[in-house]
């Protein structure tokens, strides 16, 4: 429909890896563990039990917070969140309102609206017929993320997603891992019609506003938004306006479907927490919370320092732990920069390998050198003879174990042959 243009918000959900939950003292470990062996009377809500706020938590949130460009407020408090499903043992969930930690942030182009705490579910696992919960989540440390409904396509979304991510990691408050869920992703979804006569869009919001809950993976928000377009225009075509509800993903057959009518704020009965006092901060424990050199800064600085193309520092940069390993590497090598960062990029050496085993066979790369063949062949011949498994294993697939054999061979040759060599007639000898 050339009439309307997507109008997309997100509300992204981090679990906090704290050691222990955000209102008592179980821990925050809960992945693996056999059902409802991680819970005490607070997580499980039973009378008596009063929530006690993890401070680590609070810190972490400020934390993601200032990297996202927010104000922080000095005066934040929670509130009681209240709605009634299996997973949530009190009838409410504890949350924040109209006092988060952080409000009004950007991240690229895009605005934050907020960022605040709160506390995770329990877990629902469906069998046959039966549902049962597990409790060892209820409780865990949960940041939400909602942004400013400024996305008008899947790939900003992705793209968005991907670089807060990043942030988050480079934070070491989670490790947003979103194959075990601590990293989640709720899209809302709506369509603005076009003004004809004025030939701009409407400044208001749409009326209707769907959301599709709990996706853990960015390929799948992406795919999620770009079939909620298609169901929407096509309803909206029909003259039909969109039900205002909350909808899943079906993974398998890349469609949402129906779940339940989506809720308005006052439907949830918002009021602050009886059992926990406001929180009021001093400005000079906010600016105490120090941030970790960023993903943008750190690119910045492998452009402009280490003179690195911009297309390797973006994928150096991308993953913290890659990051990480190459700067290592640079503290144990003469090699230049470019070169260790080639050798990166382009996987030529392993990342597996210590910074140290890397820095050296870097040198020997970097460095041209006479390599006697008949010596080289038969080193070879003795690495191989004396490894078995591991030709068993590459044979196997396992292409990490060639640069465990390169070290073998170099230090068989006591360094004096060309490592770029040596992996060459490696990979002869295996074939």
């Amino acid at each position: 429909m050339k009439s309307c243009t997507p109008v997309i918000g997100l509300e992204i959900h981090v679990e906090l890896n704290t050691k222990s939950k955000m209102f008592c003292q179980c821990s925050a470990d809960y992945f693996g563990k056999k059902p409802n062996t991680n819970t005490c009377p607070v997580c499980l809500a039973l009378p008596g039990a009063l929530p006690v706020p993890n401070r680590k938590a609070l810190e972490w949130c400020i934390k993601i917070g200032k990297a996202l460009n927010c104000k922080i407020n000095l005066k934040t408090k929670f509130d009681r969140k209240h709605y009634f499903y299996p997973d949530l043992p009190k009838g409410y969930q504890i949350s924040q309102y109209d006092e988060p930690v952080a409000v009004k942030g950007k991240l690229g182009k895009f605005g934050i609206t907020r960022v605040h705490m709160e506390e995770d579910t329990g877990k629902l696992l469906h069998s046959g017929d039966d549902s049962l919960v597990d409790f060892n989540r209820s409780g865990v440390p949960l940041v939400e993320i909602v942004t400013e409904p400024d996305f008008t396509n899947s790939e900003e979304v992705k793209e968005f997603l991907q670089q807060l991510h990043t942030i988050i990691r480079y934070l070491e408050v989670s490790d947003a891992d979103m194959e075990k869920g601590s990293m989640r992703m709720e899209p809302n979804i709506s369509l603005r019609k076009f003004k004809v006569q004025s030939s701009k869009f409407k400044d208001e919001l749409p009326n209707y506003k769907v959301e599709v809950k709990n996706i853990n993976s960015f390929n799948f928000v992406k795919r999620a938004i770009e079939f909620e377009i298609k169901r929407q225009t096509e309803l909206l075509e029909k003259s039909e306006t969109p039900t205002q509800e909350t909808r899943g993903f079906d993974e398998k057959t890349m469609k949402t479907v129906s779940q339940r009518s989506k809720e308005e704020a006052h439907d949830y009965r918002y009021f602050p927490e009886p059992d926990i006092p406001p929180m009021v901060f001093k400005q000079s424990y906010i600016d105490s919370i120090e941030l970790p050199e960023l993903p943008s800064a750190k690119k910045e600085r492998f452009i402009k320092k280490l003179e690195l193309k911009e297309a390797d520092a973006a994928i150096l940069t991308q993953d913290v732990e890659i990051a990480k390993f190459f700067e290592e590497v640079l503290a144990k090598t003469n090699a230049s920069p470019q070169s260790v960062a080639n050798l990166i990029v382009n996987k030529k050496l392993s990342t597996e390998s210590s910074p140290d085993e890397f820095a050296k066979l870097a040198e020997n790369m970097a460095k041209p050198k006479e390599t006697d063949l008949a010596n080289l062949g038969a080193a070879i011949k003795s690495v191989l003879s004396a490894n078995p498994e591991a030709i068993i294993n590459f044979k196997a697939g396992k292409e990490t174990v060639l640069m465990f054999l390169v070290g073998q061979v170099m230090k068989e040759m006591k360094g004096q042959a060309n490592a770029s060599l040596v992996k060459e007639e490696l990979l002869k000898s295996l074939k």
